[in-house]
């Protein structure tokens, strides 16, 4: 085997094996998953492809697994030499017929920050949308559209009005809106501009939509211009549905002008079991930040559809750390209610999108009522007042507190 070189993309493992078939089932995977074989090779040919044959880094055993097999992280470093910077290669090269191996799963990225520059990244991150809403200092506010399919287009205009006269920040499609037998994306944009105009000459705020973004997949380009041309807020996309490329190629394009949105759809038929798949953190995190998602929507630890805290964390932390590119938004979602907000903001900063459905649409006076609540959280959180005392004079708030409880201040 040739020896450790730089200009690696490092993969680590978790896998079961015997003790003693550790190491060779290690220089399987590197050779297997670049060169092919090694040994076989002749001495000129070893020469010629050693700088493209992948190399083990690490192999260490973290557990016993029983019957005579030990759990075991190992690492692999696959040359960059070997693949484009392409979403793709990428993931065929350190994962492709491997996730078909039995029982591995994909734990860890290590990336070069050189060749991390070459992809698009976000084009707004952070900073870039606080500067479109003009919302600094506090967390962003998230309305998930619900009650979509089956609705005509004044239908929809007036559930968008009811959002929008919450004070919500954004008013996203609900992932699933993919029927245009009612009205288009386009006519929604249109339509959901001049509602959201109106609205804010009522709450102050200008709040943004974040279409669906549907369609023939060679058709998605295109549709993402035209939307945004019309007023889009942002881009939804179903990007494990879609595709890693297909967020990659959008993000790239210099005449897509909105944030794109990143749904997680899918994703957990990729990182829900413990011992196959691809970890959360890389599935939600890392490679949607690499392929250019600015805002990231992911299971918060706390909701109906969950991720461990820690997990949670690191994802977000995947979102957030130097590497040459923009940092996400992180939208943790499922299950957010107003008691919430001290608890996302404690584990999140106030960097971040609280986005809510059934904390919004299920408050007893109704959706307006429920973004007024989520806004009346956000601000005592900021001032640093307890959810409970700032209650007193926020009657939507204490509506939400004795519904759903007072979460953590």
């Amino acid at each position: 085997m040739p020896s450790a070189h730089s200009g690696c993309v490092v993969a680590t493992y978790l896998f079961e094996e015997r003790p003693d078939q550790l190491q060779k089932r290690a220089e399987s995977i590197a050779v297997g998953l670049t060169v092919g074989s090694w040994t076989d090779l002749p001495q000129a040919k070893q020469e010629r492809v050693r700088q493209h044959c992948g190399v083990v880094e690490r192999v260490e055993v973290v557990a016993d697994a029983g019957d005579g097999l030990v759990k075991a992280l190992v690492s692999v470093g696959y040359p960059v030499i070997n693949f484009t910077p392409t979403m793709a290669a990428l993931l065929t090269t350190v994962f492709g017929k491997l996730s078909m191996d039995g029982k591995i799963r994909l734990v860890e990225l290590s990336l070069p920050e050189d060749w991390v520059r070459q992809f698009p990244g976000p084009k707004f991150g952070v900073e870039g949308i606080r500067s479109r809403t003009g919302v600094q200092g506090r967390p962003l506010l998230m309305s998930i559209f619900k009650s979509c399919i089956g609705n005509n287009l004044d239908e929809l205009v007036a559930h968008f009005t009811e959002q929008a006269l919450g004070g919500v920040d954004f008013i996203k499609d609900d992932e699933i809106f993919f029927t245009e037998a009612y009205a288009t994306p386009e006519q929604r944009v249109e339509a959901y501009v001049k509602a959201a105009e109106r609205a804010s000459r009522e709450t102050g705020r200008q709040v943004q939509y974040a279409v669906n973004l549907t369609g023939p997949t060679f058709a998605l380009r295109d549709r993402a211009r035209r939307l945004a041309s019309l007023g889009a807020g942002a881009l939804l996309l179903n990007v494990v549905a879609y595709g890693y490329g297909v967020l990659q190629e959008l993000a790239a394009d210099p005449d897509i002008g909105v944030p794109i949105m990143a749904h997680p759809a899918v994703s957990g038929a990729l990182y829900a079991s413990a011992e196959y798949g691809i970890s959360s953190h890389l599935v939600l995190g890392q490679l949607m930040r690499l392929a250019g998602a600015d805002i990231v929507i992911y299971p918060s630890p706390y909701g109906s559809v969950t991720l461990e805290r820690r997990e949670g964390l690191k994802l977000v932390e995947e979102l957030r750390r130097p590497n040459g590119l923009k940092p996400c938004l992180p939208a943790p979602s499922a299950g957010i209610y107003p008691g919430l907000v001290p608890r996302l903001v404690r584990d999140f900063g106030i960097d971040l999108m609280v986005n809510a459905g059934g904390g919004i649409h299920g408050h007893p006076g109704g959706a307006t009522a429920g973004g007024r609540a989520f806004v009346q959280a956000i601000d005592a959180v900021i001032r640093g007042v307890p959810l409970g005392e700032a209650a007193k004079d926020a009657p939507e708030l204490a509506a939400a507190l004795e519904k759903w409880g007072g979460g953590a201040d």
